[in-house]
């Protein structure tokens, strides 16, 4: 296989059937961890499939979680030392705000515009709208 190869998106029914395959590895010792993988797991772990495949990659990536987690434990190491439960509770949470309100300042889009829209194309007709958002500074 060459490294082009392995770099290539398949499509979301090749990975469901190479699911399949990989659940009937464990076989007679695991009967259970087979019904998991195929019938309770199955739409979680080939949920990423349903996407463009332009967007895979980024669903895959846990870079944005990663982040946060190195914010947050920077924060903390500063502190270094919380008097009780509430008051780590509160410096990870300001920090949580903080980079809400960050992400709301300063716009990015992670995914494409219209990558979600592609999955769903037309919403049922008892959906609720979704949400607008601006960007007007407050004051």
């Amino acid at each position: 296989m060459t490294s082009k190869e392995a770099g290539e998106m398949v499509s979301a029914e090749t990975v469901r059937s190479q699911l399949d395959t990989v659940a009937d590895m464990p076989g007679k010792q695991f009967p259970n961890l087979k019904v998991m993988l195929l019938l309770d797991a199955k739409d979680d772990l080939t949920a990423f499939a349903a996407f463009p495949e332009r967007d895979r990659k980024k669903i895959q990536s846990t870079n944005p979680q990663e982040r946060i987690n190195r914010e947050v434990k920077r924060r903390t190491d500063v502190v270094q030392a919380c008097p009780n439960d509430d008051a780590l509770l509160w410096l990870v949470t300001a920090v949580l705000f903080e980079l809400h309100d960050e992400w709301i300042a300063f716009p990015r889009r992670y995914l494409p515009e219209g990558s979600v829209d592609q999955l769903y194309p037309e919403l049922p007709e008892n959906a609720p709208a979704l949400p607008t958002t601006t960007n007007t500074p407050a004051g």
